[in-house]
């Protein structure tokens, strides 16, 4: 799958999005190491804090299923190039340190990003694996 095919994915997601609130969708489409393919949207609640992100429900929905690692994930929202909020980079950190990141406002517009890029320092798994414990401070 290309690029172009991830981002028509994440066109078609978006669609789908509940934005009662802001009326700003969004959608994601991404594809694991294995070639699934896992699309979501944004999906608002009157409170806004359990509001989820399209990134994170596509993320989710492919972790529930049994896969873990992502291989790229495009996004595209309402805005020009609508790029991850901060809670969904450090979860496709999570799942996708070496991921691709597409934002799109089409198919054929789009730019390509390493999540280091976006999320550079970032904080993961193997940093708990490296702490160290109270004794040793």
């Amino acid at each position: 799958m290309d690029n172009r095919d991830l981002i028509k994915k994440a066109l078609e997601a978006k669609k789908k999005a509940h934005v009662p609130y802001s009326n700003f969708r969004v959608g994601a489409a991404l594809i694991t190491d294995d070639g699934k393919v896992f699309t979501g949207c944004n999906i608002e609640i009157s409170s806004y804090s359990p509001t989820i992100c399209a990134e994170r429900t596509a993320i989710f929905k492919a972790i529930s299923e049994g896969h873990k690692k992502i291989k790229a994930i495009a996004v595209v929202g309402d805005s020009d190039f609508t790029y991850p909020c901060g809670v969904c980079r450090q979860v496709i950190r999570e799942f996708g340190k070496d991921a691709t990141i597409i934002v799109a406002n089409s198919e054929d517009d789009y730019r390509e990003h390493k999540l280091e890029d976006l999320l550079p320092y970032s904080f993961g798994p193997e940093d708990l694996e490296n702490s160290r414990s109270e004794e040793d401070v």
